[in-house]
């Protein structure tokens, strides 16, 4: 980094005063200097101080390229911070970066919590159900969230959800001069004075929360019966095999809980749903929004193959419902080496065109019947589901 044009500096709620020495140079030497309002005003940015715009983008500072510009960030720039939106659009040898401790590091301080254990999460600009996933009795979260009424809603979210004697407390301006520090129960908060920059810890107690082996309970998504029911769904995962950081095609995805289990799976990984029907996908971008996973779930209003086009390569592919030979040939060409493709029919026709594919590419061809108990006169007897002929291949 022989010659940055562009530093982007950490800054915390104490100022300039606990800023290194290459900090306070760079801004010194700043032509322009961009930050919220309020980091422009803790450095004392003056004439040459650019709020950031709303909605927020970086063009403003990618167009003061070949001057001397400084970026101010809270704290660590690269966690939820603006340093990783603009490094993508940068060479290694415009900018160069001095980051601050972040929030995060400052909470888990405070609290005496082991920050490698302790789940952190910016909601200042995301829903609350980004928690979903994560929590559960005796997880410890750390969230940035947008202001002081924000904490009292996230409270109420909490009890509503069965997690109301989680412990909370609400860190202000962490660092700074106006630090505070309070801790409260979510079903008893009552704090009305919380100040912005703010933070909330939590310390999980109450409900269980999800559970994290495939084959959710079916009632924990919205369907009209178009389902994958939870042990085939259970079994379909295992075959699917998802990792981090993966892509799968949901091709008649019917409600999505492939879709959301794949991506409640493993870290990263992201979904494309694909479902003809607008009841249906209207249903997959409920269950998308109420797992906190609309931001890794995009559902695609369209038939196939017709709706892959425009698709990001996939990693795994599953196919649900619409199922034809031409539709698979198109599939095939588009999955990445490794790629596995798995296919579930209930129909003798569906069968019948898996077992030809099975001669044709290889693979696994398995026959899955479930029954269920149900009531048969004053006792109980098995009621069959219908059952699922499933084919699997790594390409």
């Amino acid at each position: 980094m022989s010659d940055p044009w562009l530093v982007i500096v950490g800054l915390g709620e104490d100022g300039v005063s606990g800023l290194s020495e290459a900090s306070r140079a760079a801004i010194r030497a700043a032509d322009i200097i961009f930050g919220g309002p309020r980091h422009l005003e803790l450095v004392g940015a003056g004439d040459r101080g650019r709020e950031w715009p709303v909605p927020f983008k970086i063009d403003p500072v990618l167009a003061e390229k070949g001057r001397n510009v400084v970026v101010l960030a809270s704290g660590d720039p690269f966690w939820l911070g603006a340093g990783g939106s603009l490094s993508a659009h940068l060479e290694p040898g415009e900018w160069t970066a001095h980051p601050a401790p972040s929030t995060f590091s400052l909470a888990a301080s405070r609290l005496g919590w082991r920050l490698e254990d302790t789940i952190c999460l910016g909601l200042h600009a995301a829903p609350f159900e980004r928690l979903v996933p994560v929590l559960g009795r005796g997880v410890r979260a750390v969230c940035l969230v947008r202001d002081g009424a924000a904490v009292g809603a996230l409270s109420k979210w909490l009890s509503d959800r069965g997690f109301g004697p989680s412990r909370l407390v609400a860190m202000e301006a962490l660092g700074g001069p106006r630090e505070r520090v309070r801790e409260t129960v979510a079903h008893d908060y009552a704090l009305s004075d919380v100040a912005h920059p703010v933070a909330v810890a939590i310390d999980t107690d109450g409900a269980v929360g999800l559970p994290r082996a495939s084959g959710l309970p079916d009632d924990c998504f919205t369907h009209d019966g178009q389902i994958t029911k939870r042990p085939i769904r259970a079994l379909t995962l295992s075959a699917l095999a998802p990792r981090p950081g993966e892509v799968l095609w949901d091709l008649g995805a019917g409600s999505g809980s492939i879709s959301v289990e794949w991506c409640l799976s493993a870290p990263g990984t992201t979904a494309q749903a694909v479902e003809a029907r607008a009841d249906r996908s209207a249903n997959i971008r409920t269950n998308a929004a109420a797992f906190g996973l609309s931001h890794r779930l995009e559902v695609h209003e369209s038939a196939w193959p017709e709706g892959l086009k425009a698709l990001p390569e996939p990693d795994a592919v599953f196919v649900g419902g619409g199922m034809h030979f031409a539709g698979i040939e198109s599939v095939w060409k588009r999955l990445r080496d490794g790629g596995r493709l798995v296919v579930n029919a209930v129909t003798l026709e569906s069968e019948a065109l898996l077992a030809q594919l099975q001669v044709d590419r290889g693979g696994s061809l398995l026959r899955y019947e479930v029954a269920i108990s149900a009531p048969l006169g004053r006792m109980r007897g098995w009621e069959p589901l219908r059952p699922v002929v499933q084919w699997s291949v790594v390409k």
